[in-house]
């Protein structure tokens, strides 16, 4: 099975784990049908710290994309415009179930040696 592995900032981590960030928003998202993500916690963590179900993906236009999901954004809406300048169109996984890895995993248990801008295809079992 395919999973994408995304790289995100600790804090953003730290709120998905908590369950209070229930989008994670991409200027593009990957082309695969995979229903999985790998979190990647960039540095300082630098691990793969869990497994997150993807229930769908959303597009719109960014003020419509916030609006639809604001309440379980685990972002500011600052943050969000600021991410967001320029774009025409923004996009969001929306993450359901949380696995959380313990211990967190290195990404060499996933045969990749360093870690994506963006995100990454990864084999999983």
């Amino acid at each position: 099975m395919k999973a994408i592995l995304l790289s995100i900032k600790p804090e953003y981590v730290d709120r998905i784990l908590a369950g209070t960030k229930k989008y994670e928003y991409r200027k593009r998202l990957a082309r695969s049908d995979s229903s999985v993500l790998l979190v990647y916690s960039t540095s300082p963590v630098m691990k793969v710290v869990a497994k997150v179900e993807i229930l769908g993906t959303i597009c719109a236009a960014p003020s419509t994309l916030w609006e639809q999901t604001k309440s379980n954004a685990g972002i500011s809406r600052k943050k969000y415009r600021e991410y967001f300048h320029g774009c025409k169109t923004a996009y969001a996984y929306k993450l359901g179930k949380v696995e959380i890895f313990d211990p967190p995993r290195d990404l060499l248990d996933y045969n990749i040696t360093l870690a994506p801008q963006s995100f990454s295809y990864v084999d999983i079992e």
